[in-house]
């Protein structure tokens, strides 16, 4: 039977990589995300993008040519559960919207 205090030890080790671990950051994702807006407007881009986004108040489509997914979302803060957009593809969205890669 394990003691108590040994079972603290392996408890708190335990704890303390479970924290390690979640601290690591993810990798970046790289690439561009390409928003259409309207036509005669030039298209919106971002390079490498980490972290959440806002999109232009006209953005009707994202399209993810980043190697990671992106997540979509209907809120300027990417405070919403967001759609999955895979690398190659692309979305239409709702004006005031975000997203995070």
């Amino acid at each position: 039977m394990m003691s108590r205090h040994r079972a603290a030890t392996v408890l708190a080790g335990t704890a303390a990589l479970a924290l390690l671990g979640a601290a690591v950051p993810a990798q970046a994702a790289t690439g561009q995300i390409v928003v259409f807006s309207q036509e005669l407007v030039p298209l919106t881009t971002w390079d490498n993008p980490t972290g959440c986004h806002q999109l232009p108040m006209s953005a009707h489509q994202v399209n993810n040519q980043t190697d990671g997914d992106v997540q979509v979302h209907n809120d300027p803060l990417c405070l919403t559960p967001g759609m999955t957009i895979r690398p190659g593809y692309g979305a239409r969205v709702m004006p005031g919207g975000s997203f995070s890669a």
